[in-house]
């Protein structure tokens, strides 16, 4: 990911924090059938390995499941993006000089692709992904909620990855290389905006995230 200094996100934590607030991610690898996708929740455990270390699942019946990565995987989480359109830049009042952007989040985790469907372990995955997604309800639903044997069926029909980062970068371009006077102007622009990625992002233009 092409990364300029200014929008480059260095601070682990920041890019754990960009991972988990995406939910969803995108695990992409390399196989002899040629390259393979899929969207995906992934559970990222920080305390494993210098990087952290992610986790989820595949349907079985998914190739990307049962062909060998023939190189590192990549797993793609993306937060808020915007449009900026160049109507809110001080500078083009001043000089017309402007075009439009795409301001995005974006973190891409790299490392060796693990497969496995031992039972147990993967039972343990899926309810630390459903915790994960149940805090904070009313009346979270638990994997304890349904019958045993139903979800001992399910689980035949999963297969579990786990991809220990060997390598991480983020990127935020949220503004930073504009004036103040064009970044206040982009910030009010989004947040009249009724697309909630809009409005988070004008948060991020107006805290000048660096």
């Amino acid at each position: 990911m092409y990364t300029p200094p200014a929008f480059r996100i260095d601070d682990r934590q920041s890019l754990f924090a960009a991972m988990h607030a995406a939910g969803l991610a995108t695990l992409v690898t390399a196989t002899a059938e040629g390259l393979m996708a899929t969207p995906l929740p992934l559970l990222l455990d920080q305390t494993e390995g210098p990087f952290g270390t992610l986790y989820g699942h595949l349907a079985r019946a998914n190739p990307q499941g049962r062909l060998p990565a023939t190189a590192e995987a990549l797993a793609m989480f993306t937060g808020p993006d915007a449009y900026v359109t160049p109507s809110w830049y001080a500078t083009k009042r001043e000089t017309g000089r402007v075009v439009p952007t795409w301001n995005y989040v974006a973190v891409h985790a790299y490392g060796t692709l693990e497969l496995f469907d031992d039972a147990d372990r993967l039972l343990n995955l899926v309810r630390r992904l459903t915790e994960r997604h149940e805090a904070g309800r009313p009346m979270p639903w638990s994997v304890a909620d349904a019958p045993e044997d139903f979800i001992r069926a399910q689980l035949r029909g999963i297969v579990g990855l786990r991809l220990q980062i060997s390598r991480i970068e983020g990127k935020c371009k949220a503004s930073q290389n504009r004036p103040a006077a064009d970044r206040e102007g982009v910030a009010a622009g989004l947040a009249a905006s009724d697309r909630p990625a809009d409005r988070e992002m004008a948060t991020l233009v107006a805290a000048g995230r660096s």
